[in-house]
């Protein structure tokens, strides 16, 4: 397909767009948002693609969500579309079943003919090829604010149709450090315990997992091949836990503004597309590559919902499947499920008889709560119950549990 002559105007990007177009945006926390609440100002009708969406976007009668991954902005819509997709996978949903029109971007200036997309790469290379090769438009809101990112971040100029200028607060950061509870900490001394020299780590945002990370400081010759990631990795940098000679690499990042002033311009940071970060063969190919992940609920069988509440989409896959997956096929490799016994909002165990939701993954190598290590692989199903008994659930819990393991011929 010939190439559309370059838009002048914001205007005459829109007027090129079908009937209820599918509008792709920068999602988690990096969305373009002056340019979003253009285009929405401007459009009667269209399906707006996000992934992990947060509030704030627009919400209204003729704005029809879409997502494989649901965010705060997104969840308990009754006009969301949840794509179930691991996401390594979600990709080939631009050249199939989810085409887009448009592809709205949150990136730096311009430099030397190029520019960066910054803490968000993800999935957007690939929404950006499916655009254009049907015909439909990228426009990319600028900010000196954004940092320069390298590897899969960075873009030539001439695949955006259109700049738009934009006066935004800062972009979003989380505060550096802080909010790690005691039972977080325990949690993290756990999986920290199984982490030797030389692993390769993956981890998300939050207080169990970041307490993890930060328990590694005094281990050498770590790397990073991740997701996501945020300021418990630059505290590992700091200390000198991390082996210099291979890059940090993940998808995309939140954190302080420490966290974003360290990897602007850092070479030593490679940003890498979804269909990279998130390939299970990839994963397997790092040395120890160590997965820890949470979940909502974890059952006597071992399997795990990390993603619904009540059978409503809370989340979705995300790259967790993708991680464990890579991690078990990797030599002295380990899947890990870190949670809290207790769940404390809703006031009930996490280790439950049986998930009553859809299941979200299984088969991890361990599952690490406060109250200790639950060791699964290689273990025949009643032992797994027993460890998961004993070793993982809380105290309060592990009688009602013990019979609910003989009903279910666990025990």
């Amino acid at each position: 397909m010939p190439e559309p002559p370059a838009p002048t105007s914001l205007r005459a990007v829109l007027d090129s767009l079908p009937a209820d177009p599918r509008v792709v945006a920068t999602g988690n926390h990096a969305t373009p948002w002056t340019l979003l609440g253009l285009v929405d100002e401007s459009l009667a009708s269209y399906r707006l693609w996000v992934l992990n969406a947060q509030r704030g976007v627009p919400d209204r009668d003729g704005v029809t969500y879409e997502t494989p991954f649901v965010g705060p902005g997104m969840r308990r819509s009754p006009r969301l579309r949840y794509t179930p997709s691991r996401l390594s996978l979600v990709p080939r949903l631009f050249t199939t079943t989810q085409p887009p029109d448009l592809v709205l971007l949150h990136t730096t200036r311009p430099r030397d003919g190029r520019l960066s997309l910054g803490t968000e790469v993800n999935v957007l290379p690939a929404a950006i090829e499916a655009a254009r090769a049907r015909g439909g438009r990228v426009v990319a809101q600028v900010s000196d604010r954004v940092p320069w990112t390298y590897g899969d971040a960075e873009l030539d100029l001439a695949s955006i149709d259109l700049l738009v200028e934009a006066e935004e607060p800062p972009v979003p950061t989380a505060p550096g450090g802080g909010g790690i509870d005691a039972e977080a900490a325990a949690i993290g001394a756990q999986v920290a315990a199984r982490v030797g020299d030389g692993a390769t780590l993956q981890a998300g945002i939050g207080a169990v997992p970041d307490a993890a990370l930060r328990g590694l400081t005094g281990r050498r010759g770590l790397r990073v091949w991740t997701e996501m990631f945020s300021d418990s990795v630059l505290a590992l940098e700091q200390a000198g836990a991390l082996d210099q000679d291979v890059p940090v690499r993940a998808s995309f990042l939140f954190g302080s503004p420490e966290l974003l002033a360290w990897v602007d311009r850092n070479p030593r940071v490679r940003m890498m597309r979804t269909e990279t970060a998130n390939d299970p063969g990839r994963i397997a190919s790092n040395p120890g590559m160590t997965s820890i992940n949470t979940a909502l609920q974890v059952d006597l069988f071992g399997q795990a919902n990390a993603s619904r509440i009540n059978a409503r989409i809370h989340s979705g896959f995300g790259g967790q499947t993708d991680f464990i997956v890579g991690a078990l096929h990797s030599r002295g490799g380990q899947a890990l499920m870190a949670l809290r016994s207790w769940h404390p909002k809703a006031d009930c165990s996490t280790i439950v008889p049986m998930v009553d939701e859809p299941v979200t993954s299984f088969q991890v190598t361990a599952v690490l709560t406060e109250q200790g290590a639950a060791e699964l692989a290689g273990q025949d199903e009643r032992t797994q119950a027993r460890h998961l008994v004993e070793h993982a659930a809380h105290p309060r819990v592990r009688e009602e549990l013990w019979e609910e393991a003989v009903a279910l011929g666990l025990a």
